[in-house]
């Protein structure tokens, strides 16, 4: 399968703290319908980072994959019962609700951007669901000396 090494790593090289829908010891796939929402989501990471550090004077490049998804995911975005697992600043009920999803074998959920508003994001558990990964433009963000980075399309 084309791109496989990437979609395995999403699966292996999970943050040591892990991420909204998942654990250190297993990744997830995470993905975004719109553009904006991926850039308010790594933007607002990378900004995280430069918060422990005091420095908001970095750059950073990433390229916009694009995939496909199989299967039935589970639906987050219009359930109030798991508004908890959407907490700005908190993975422990996130985290709480993928170790139950796994273990009834779902291949993942869909649920509401927290960092831009009215985007819709994707959690995939499972490696296989995953296919079709391509590459679109590659984005540039710079920040100089503020917390929000300029972002711009680089040259393809």
């Amino acid at each position: 399968m084309p791109n496989a090494q990437i979609i395995n790593a999403a699966f292996t090289h999970a943050h040591p703290l892990g991420s909204r829908f998942n654990g250190p010891e297993r990744g997830a796939w995470y993905a975004r319908f719109a553009l904006e929402t991926s850039q308010a989501e790594i933007t607002f990471h990378k900004t995280v980072q430069l918060a422990e550090i005091g420095c908001f004077d970095d750059e950073a490049s990433y390229a916009d994959c694009l995939a496909d998804f199989s299967g039935d995911f589970h639906d987050l975005r219009e359930d109030p019962v798991f508004t908890n697992c959407l907490a700005p600043d908190s993975y422990v009920k996130s985290q709480a609700l993928a170790l139950d999803l796994l273990a009834a074998d779902s291949l993942g959920v869909v649920y509401p951007s927290v960092r831009h508003a009215g985007g819709t994001c994707v959690a995939c558990f499972r490696p296989a669901a995953v296919s079709n990964v391509r590459f679109g433009p590659s984005y540039r963000l710079v920040w100089s000396g503020k917390s929000t980075p300029t972002i711009t399309k680089e040259s393809q």
